[in-house]
């Protein structure tokens, strides 16, 4: 089983691994003795099904998750049963991939029309009247 990310990325089940841990937080008597909490694991550099600069994205969007080694981790921990924690962390993955899936649009640099150009010429003529107004007069040597 995989999952379509889209734009002809799909991600395989081997490609993730699961670890399940005690949550903390609400769960009863169930906290302290059913693992909910779900740590997903998923190695961006050794995946097969991604692109190189989907990779590169993504490793800059996943920021402080991408351990050393290039392995992005989700914890989820959120609800209360083991298989919506899995869910969750794996809908958060699948949406970090989808936003590194995105080329960004090229910035075309842009150039202040010519009545932009005077205007800010005009604007600063008439904040220097304003300081030049505020000076004091220096008295004149005799």
């Amino acid at each position: 089983m995989g999952w379509n990310i889209g734009g002809g990325i799909a991600i395989g089940e081997n490609e993730l691994t699961f670890e399940f841990v005690r949550a903390s937080g609400p769960g009863g008597q169930n906290v302290n003795k059913v693992a909910t909490a779900v740590k997903l694991y998923f190695d961006i550099g050794r995946s097969p099904s991604l692109p190189p600069p989907v990779k590169r994205r993504l490793h800059a969007l996943a920021g402080r998750r991408v351990s050393n080694e290039g392995v992005l981790a989700i914890d989820a921990r959120r609800f209360r049963t083991q298989e919506a924690n899995r869910r969750d962390a794996l809908e958060r993955l699948l949406a970090l991939i989808r936003q590194a899936a995105v080329p960004p649009k090229p910035r075309r640099p842009t150039r202040p029309s010519a009545a932009a150009r005077a205007r800010r010429l005009e604007e600063k003529k008439r904040r220097a009247a304003v300081k030049q107004g505020r000076r004091r007069e220096r008295p004149t040597p005799d």
